[in-house]
Parts: structure tokens; C-alpha cells; sequence
């Protein structure tokens, strides 16, 4: 504040070199925000992806398990032989 007061060369030079340190610090804080919040959708991606592989694993494996026959026979055409008649 005091060199924004001050009428010397210095002076003038100081507050010129304080206003551009803020313009960094508020550009640096900008890009950090942006980053953090473009890692913050992308950890909501990956979350979802995850989220999406384990159901299709467990459908996988939900398909490739053994199933139990419920009705006692089995499913197909099966060819019954005939006695000959005497």
C-alpha cells in the first residue's frame, strides 16, 4: 500500500511488480482450479467406467456358471427306439 503512495520511480516500480505478482497468483489459482476440477471429472469417468465393469463381469460370470436343469429332463430331440413287434 505504501508504495502505491509514494510518488518516486521506485515506488512506481514496486507496485508495478506487486500487481503483476497478484495477476500470477490469480491466473495460477485459475489453472489449479481448472485442473482440479477437470481431475475431479475425470475421477467421476473412471468411476462410472468401474462401475460399468463390474456389472459386466458379473453378468459374464453370471453367464459362463453352470445352471441347473429345474424341470428333471433334458432339452433337445432325443430318438426313443421302438421294440420290433413279434
Amino acid at each position: 500500500m505504501l508504495s502505491s503512495v509514494l510518488n518516486s520511480a521506485r515506488a512506481i516500480e514496486v507496485n508495478i511488480a506487486i500487481m503483476r505478482a497478484f495477476v500470477q497468483l490469480r491466473q495460477l489459482l485459475a489453472t489449479h482450479h481448472e485442473l482440479a476440477h477437470k481431475l475431479s471429472e475425470l475421477e467421476n469417468k473412471l468411476v462410472e467406467h468401474d462401475d460399468a465393469l463390474v456389472n459386466l463381469f458379473e453378468a459374464i460370470r453370471q453367464l459362463i456358471a453352470p445352471t441347473e436343469v429345474t424341470h428333471g429332463r433334458e432339452m433337445g430331440y432325443h430318438a426313443t427306439l421302438k421294440k420290433p413287434k413279434d
